[in-house]
């Protein structure tokens, strides 16, 4: 049984059976000592995952663990980086065994779905929150980045948009609707797909590129800003579900609406000139993930909505999390 911080560091977290041969040195030592391969950059992302702000306290540990991994495999996935490294600072109320176990289990059965080794991290008392520091390796001169985003530039989006804001929904009881429609969106919340084989594809095709984690009206805008463009989003083109349509009782409106200010999706946006379509569907043709073209980048310094060509002013915002703490 684990009694204190180096229990919990041998029994759980120093148990991963991967061992990447550019780790030289792991955990149990003050720093891990990595080996970068020549003419690349190596792509460094951090992020927290609160109970309470992003999960809910008795939310299942596994899903938990998979959803603080899988965002920040997709932070990579949006500059076009392999996954390599990443370490964990975990603050627990309480050492709880029953918790601990199912956590590492889903945390580890998904780093190594992706090759990525835990290399070090930190356990303290506290408030439950869980932080994740992921590196990955890209070679010179081909990451993606928010800034290259050029005029006459198609604007694209993978996978469906809306289902996870309507899996919250659902998970703070906010709605009722058929159970295992329920349990699908429930789950797409939970375990979004990192998209790094797009984002790895992506590589020498896409001008700007970013990961949807506070929505496409709030995240687009980071290409606009950085950019220094204008881009239009035809919002007929967004990709719905037939479970977001379901959820929605058939409003297709609705389904836009949430499809555009739905946090926490993990989807990629990017841009990419009208010339290399093919080269982008020949590129993505083995991913076999779904995309799709929402816009245009324009002149300008602003983001707009049109439908059917006219211009849209319905008032959306995307996640902000000063502001949505009860989820």
């Amino acid at each position: 049984m684990a009694k204190n911080e180096f229990d919990i560091i041998k029994h759980y977290f120093a148990q991963q059976q991967l061992h990447r041969d550019d780790v030289a040195l792991a955990i149990g030592d003050d720093c891990a000592l990595v080996d970068v391969p020549a003419d690349h950059y190596v792509a460094v992302s951090t992020d927290s995952l609160v109970a309470g702000t992003h999960f809910l306290a008795d939310a299942d540990p596994a899903l938990v663990a998979y959803k603080a991994l899988a965002s920040n495999l997709s932070d990579l996935a949006a500059m076009g980086a392999t996954p390599a490294w990443v370490s964990l600072a975990l603050t627990l109320p309480t050492i709880d065994e029953a918790w601990l176990a199912p956590f590492c289990h889903s945390f580890f059965e998904l780093a190594n779905q992706y090759n990525i080794q835990l290399i070090g991290g930190d356990t303290t008392k506290g408030p439950l929150s869980i932080t994740l520091t992921v590196q990955g390796l890209v070679p010179r001169g081909q990451a993606l980045t928010r800034s290259g985003a050029q005029v006459g530039d198609d604007v694209y989006v993978t996978g469906n948009l809306g289902d996870s804001a309507a899996g919250l929904t659902l998970i703070l009881n906010q709605h009722h609707c058929d159970a295992n429609l329920a349990s699908v969106l429930v789950e797409r919340h939970f375990k979004a797909s990192p998209r790094i084989s797009v984002g790895e594809s992506l590589r020498g095709i896409a001008s700007a590129a970013l990961d949807i984690s506070d929505g496409v009206v709030a995240d687009v805008k980071h290409i606009v800003d950085r950019s220094k463009v204008a881009i239009e989003i035809d919002v007929e083109q967004l990709p719905l579900s037939a479970e977001l349509l379901a959820f929605c009782g058939g409003d297709r409106q609705r389904a836009q609406q949430l499809a555009l200010s739905s946090g926490e999706e993990y989807e990629l946006c990017f841009t990419a000139p009208t010339a290399k379509r093919d080269a982008l569907k020949a590129a993505l043709a083995h991913t076999n993930v779904k995309y799709s073209c929402i816009g245009k980048v324009k002149a300008g310094s602003n983001l707009s909505l049109l439908q059917l060509g006219k211009p849209l002013t319905w008032q959306l915002s995307g996640w902000d999390h000063f502001v949505v703490t009860n989820n």
